[in-house]
């Protein structure tokens, strides 16, 4: 059995949990009380208060346990905020496909966002205890995310189709449902019989793709740190500013087209360090390095080199001259 050191005391968990509910409860309550469609000022300010947010923390980590376990949170919070890219890509599609208004796409988003830190708190508890009582799990990890990055890297340009997964599949059988939207509800009844609206369609589609991202974005920091807390808090400060980073990038994502092969590239090196973290020790720092340099360079490489534009298809021949 593996004994993973932490730094989570029980009142550094409480604090950080009561602190994760209380800018919750801000955001639902007081600053998005009332659906608008978010501007994009106030997507950039939020993105900044979020990134802040981590910044601070992050000092407070160096201050009292030292250098390494800041970098391992700057890693994690790199990799997580990254990967999350994709997640925005596949919001596009789900909220274009059901025709969900930017003005309610919000309350769908803080909702999933809730969701997702649930999910990934199951996550990262179970993958703690794997490593901690099986040792191998090391390699499983690390085997999933060399086969991600594969498998990433060689993906073509189609559109995610989330509508495939098997969990949303299973709900549309078995929930009854609206084509017609009606406010910010999730149910309403119709002809006395409770219904789900689209909206509820467009959370539960998020949360089960986020339960795919889930299975590479959790290995991803566990090959950096293997303590728990700070695995749990660079994946949770990421995904609270996940919303505000949506409506920042939705409408320029698909400019980032090389994005896909940094990322993969960052799933093969951290899928390698995890197999071979038994005979080979990749420092924090350089770690950070290499994924940084490799993020970096494929969005640079995505503004120098813009996507070519497909060209309109060509006007049909008129008739020839002096033909009325």
């Amino acid at each position: 059995m593996l004994l993973i050191a932490s730094i989570g005391s029980p009142a550094l968990w409480g604090g950080f949990l009561l602190f994760v509910l209380l800018m919750v409860a801000l955001d639902l309550g007081v600053f998005h009380k009332q659906a608008h469609q978010v501007s994009l000022r106030e997507a950039a300010g939020w993105s900044l208060v979020w990134v802040s947010l981590a910044g601070v923390f992050n000092l407070g980590v160096w201050w009292w346990f030292g250098p390494e376990r800041a970098l391992e949170f700057t890693a994690g919070y790199v990799i997580e905020k990254a990967l999350s890219v994709d997640n925005i890509f596949v919001f596009v599609v789900i909220f274009g496909a059901l025709r969900i208004p930017a003005a309610l796409q919000h309350r769908v988003l803080i909702w999933g966002i809730i969701g997702a830190l649930v999910l990934r708190a199951l996550f990262i508890g179970l993958g703690t205890a794997l490593i901690s009582r099986f040792h191998w799990a090391i390699y499983v990890f690390g085997g999933i995310l060399l086969i991600t990055g594969i498998k990433l890297f060689f993906a073509g340009s189609e559109e995610p189709h989330p509508e495939k997964n098997p969990l949303v599949r299973l709900f549309r059988r078995i929930v009854p449902s609206t084509p017609m939207l009606h406010g910010q509800n999730f149910f309403v009844r119709e002809n006395g019989r409770l219904v789900s609206t689209p909206l509820l369609m467009a959370l539960v589609t998020i949360e089960a793709t986020d339960v795919v991202f889930a299975v590479d974005s959790i290995p991803a920091i566990f090959a950096v740190t293997l303590d728990p807390f700070i695995v749990f808090t660079s994946n949770i400060f990421a995904i609270l500013g996940l919303r505000a980073l949506y409506f920042l990038l939705a409408g320029i994502i698909d400019r980032f087209h090389y994005l896909k092969y940094g990322l993969a590239f960052v799933l093969l090196f951290v899928g390698a360090k995890m197999v071979a973290s038994d005979w080979v020790k990749v420092p924090i720092l350089v770690s950070l390095t290499v994924i940084a340099v490799l993020l970096s360079g494929s969005i640079v490489a995505s503004l120098l080199r813009p996507r070519a534009e497909p060209e309109p298809p060509a006007a049909p021949p008129g008739p020839p001259a002096g033909v009325p």
